[in-house]
């Protein structure tokens, strides 16, 4: 993926998903071409990434050895590649939040209860509803009083291994993220975590879940306590797929055509942002790096950092799941898989693929379809409204 020069960074290169670690390099050290970039990536196994993109990516597995490397590196680019990605986890556990039984329990009541919500109509599942891949294939959700949110509903399910939560990373935990929604005046429209409090409160089943999923806690009932619950839940939701079967070793896990449009994906640059468990989530980026990308309005991590430098930087969208969750992009504004390929390939790459290579990385892109957790996701009982709770 080609990029901006100008301000450029070393980083050293990490076998594992850790924060990278940076040091400043002159653009005079480098003039940029893939000779000199060839050469030091054989010497000292570092490369030279895009400026924003070293400021903001929390996370990175092993980067791309090349934004624009030489064809003759290619065949064992795509086999050193894999060791930029890993198998999902069973669960992404928290250090600070406990996954026991009752607290999961509690967060997937919380997860589909309406009455958290202004007229007692939405819920988390409203917009990202888990029969669906998590989201509710619209570019923009309607909210309690149908007015459309600003940006496309992402998926719930795999988050939680994401480097921070929103387009904008503005939550850095799905624990966060949880909180934001139902307090949102066009989403839930709750006018207070007070408020959303005293709803639970009036809910004597609620009462006793609480006490359970946080024992020994004086009130047990508070707003974060209901971020906790919900996180708790969607700590387990994961979609693991034959793609994950592959990388644990088994090659048959793949078909050979998929296999080969694994080989194009890597090849063509897509790994350097779309890695780790997620196939993404990991970073953030500029939409339209190398080509500006159309129309573009929405500024991104702007929004949330007041940074000129996260202008149109967004979270990099994980690829689990990904034929399922369109529209595509934030504002849901591409409609296909193969355009959104093809888009990608040209504003953020610099590269112009055949229909061909589209087709193969579609047809890669497929494997990354796992199986939803039906028995997990089923919705529970909710229990029965006291006499003090409010009406819908």
């Amino acid at each position: 993926m080609k990029g901006a020069i100008d301000g450029r960074r070393r980083v050293t290169v990490k076998a594992d998903v850790t924060p990278i670690e940076t040091e400043s390099y002159s653009k005079e050290s480098w003039d940029g071409s893939d000779r000199d970039l060839t050469a030091t990536l054989a010497t000292d196994h570092t490369f030279f990434g895009l400026p924003h993109f070293m400021k903001h990516t929390s996370y990175i597995a092993l980067t791309t050895l090349a934004l624009g490397c030489q064809p003759l590196m290619a065949d064992a680019l795509s086999d050193s590649y894999l060791a930029m990605f890993k198998p999902l986890p069973t669960e992404a556990p928290a250090a600070d939040n406990e996954l026991t039984e009752a607290k999961i329990n509690l967060g997937r009541m919380l997860y589909y209860e309406n009455r958290i919500s202004k007229g007692g109509k939405m819920s988390c599942n409203s917009c990202h509803m888990l029969d669906k891949y998590g989201q509710d294939n619209l570019p923009f959700s309607p909210g309690h009083e149908g007015k459309l949110g600003g940006r496309s509903s992402p998926s719930t399910y795999n988050a939680a291994v994401h480097v921070a939560q929103f387009w904008d990373g503005r939550a850095p935990t799905v624990e966060e993220q949880a909180k934001g929604p139902v307090l949102n005046p066009v989403e839930m429209g709750m006018p207070s975590a007070e408020f959303v409090v005293d709803v639970l409160k009036s809910i004597p089943g609620y009462v006793e879940a609480f006490k359970a999923a946080f024992p020994g806690e004086a009130e047990p009932i508070n707003y974060n306590n209901f971020g906790k619950a919900v996180g708790a839940f969607e700590r387990k939701l994961v979609t693991p797929s034959r793609w994950d079967d592959y990388l644990k070793g088994k090659k048959d896990a793949l078909t050979a055509e998929e296999a080969k449009g694994y080989e194009t994906f890597a090849k063509a640059g897509c790994a350097t942002c779309h890695n780790g468990p997620a196939i993404g989530g990991a970073m953030y980026q500029k939409l339209g790096l190398v080509k500006a990308w159309p129309e573009l309005k929405d500024s991104g991590r702007q929004e949330a950092t007041k940074q000129e430098s996260d202008k149109h930087f967004f979270k990099v969208a994980s690829l689990r799941n990904v034929t399922e969750t369109g529209p595509y992009l934030h504002d849901g504004s591409v409609k296909t898989l193969e355009e959104m390929v093809s888009k990608m390939a040209e504003h953020q790459l610099g590269k112009t693929l055949t229909a061909d290579e589209t087709a193969s990385i579609v047809t890669f892109l497929k494997a990354l379809k796992g199986d939803l957790p039906k028995e997990y996701i089923a919705q529970p009982k909710l229990p029965e409204s006291g006499p003090n709770t409010p009406k819908a």
